[in-house]
């Protein structure tokens, strides 16, 4: 079995909790229903706060009508409510200038640019691969009628 392959089991995590509690670290588990990592991996790990990210990485910093522009279909309310969540999470900076009007702009802090590296290559394999998903979602449906599902 393969390092990646026993990460991915229950021994492999457990091995993983060992290996951080040895070098002193909190032990933390994403997968613990109670664990405070497991909520803060929820608060990154929806649609509109990804592509915020990814987004602020891909673009630099923004303002907000420049961010909800460049990410098609998304509600004033739930930007509002992402950018504040991943502001509140130490991966997005909100700076305001003392203007007339009021300037605000969204930029990465440490944190957030490097999720938001991590994120890129999952976009672009999203964008590489979306057809052939789109494909065997097709023959899914063809095969499961909607009253079999």
């Amino acid at each position: 079995m393969t390092t990646e392959e026993t990460a991915r089991t229950g021994a492999g995590r457990q091995e993983e909790r060992r290996k951080r509690e040895a070098q002193g670290e909190q032990e933390l588990d994403v997968f613990a229903q109670l664990c405070p990592s497991r909520e803060m991996f929820a608060g990154f790990a929806d649609k509109w706060s990804m592509l915020i990210l990814m987004s602020l990485s891909a673009c630099g910093p923004q303002r907000f009508s420049e961010l909800q522009r460049g990410i098609g279909g998304v509600s004033r309310k739930m930007l509002t409510q992402s950018l504040r969540n991943l502001e509140r999470s130490g991966l997005v900076l909100r700076t305001v200038f003392p203007e007339t009007p009021p300037r605000v702009v969204y930029d990465l802090r440490p944190l957030g640019r490097e999720l938001a590296e991590l994120l890129s290559p999952l976009g672009q394999w999203t964008e590489r691969r979306a057809l052939q998903m789109l494909a065997a979602r097709e023959e899914f449906d063809a095969a499961h009628p909607e009253g079999s599902r």
